[in-house]
């Protein structure tokens, strides 16, 4: 593959929520940070690490497979989805990564970046070179615990739909895992947009995307959610919960 991962981009256009003293409101590390009770300004390493990218716009790369592995990236804004694609040129989705959380993680245990990751909208990223983050991790047992609980959390995401499941099933379990995904950043769990096409939920889920239109037309026929285009309410989240329950098992 040619080219660099993780291109430079024009940084004048990202500002920090943030301050001093609080973390940006979508920060993937702060979970990790606050639990060891460190603020902002005792992470002066950690946030030195840290470069600011983007914005990246729909269809833009942020890497490719093969390309070095150098940095892990925090989504702070937008979606990315990973994705490979097979000898015989189809396109397998792995995943969304949605505010909040990390690209980067199946990268670690080679030289190179095993999948493509790419820009569904506009898209900022916080990239962490991770050569350098794992020795402040050394340093930080918060961080690493952290690290290792984000990597531990994208294997899980990646073998939850291998299993046996009906098609409402995989459907509701795709929208409350967005929906819980969301909340835990401070967005709302109840109304949000798919950012992703129909055809890239149909991919990730493995069904047919005539099978996705259906099944959300009788989710909306039912009054479980409404849709209109890619906005989307969930209505009976309770029911969805209950769809969902053999998949995500909480």
């Amino acid at each position: 593959m040619t080219g660099s991962a993780f291109p430079r981009t024009d940084k004048r256009t990202l500002a920090n929520d943030g301050d001093a003293l609080t973390f940006c409101s979508t920060c993937a590390f702060s979970q990790a940070c606050l639990s060891q009770g460190m603020d902002k300004r005792a992470l002066v390493d950690l946030h030195m690490l840290v470069e600011h990218l983007g914005p990246l716009h729909a269809g833009d790369h942020i890497f490719r497979e093969g390309d070095p592995f150098e940095a892990i990236a925090a989504v702070r804004a937008g979606t990315v989805k990973t994705y490979v694609v097979d000898p015989d040129g189809r396109e397998h989705v792995l995943g969304f990564h949605l505010p909040g959380e990390v690209i980067g993680l199946n990268a670690i245990d080679g030289e190179h970046y095993p999948c493509n990751a790419v820009a569904l909208d506009t898209v900022m990223l916080c990239r962490f070179s991770f050569p350098k983050i794992s020795l402040l991790a050394a340093q930080l047992p918060g961080l690493q615990k952290h690290l290792f609980r984000l990597l531990s959390r994208d294997i899980g995401q990646a073998s939850l739909l291998a299993g046996d499941w009906t098609a409402d099933q995989r459907m509701a379990a795709f929208l409350i895992g967005m929906s819980r995904r969301l909340a835990t950043r401070g967005f709302s769990s109840v109304r949000f947009q798919l950012t992703m096409a129909r055809t890239d939920i149909a991919n990730y889920l493995r069904l047919a995307p005539e099978t996705v239109s259906r099944v959300l037309k009788r989710f909306q026929q039912d009054g479980l959610l409404q849709v209109d285009r890619r906005e989307l309410e969930l209505t009976d989240r309770e029911a969805l919960e209950a769809l969902a329950a053999p998949i995500l098992r909480d």
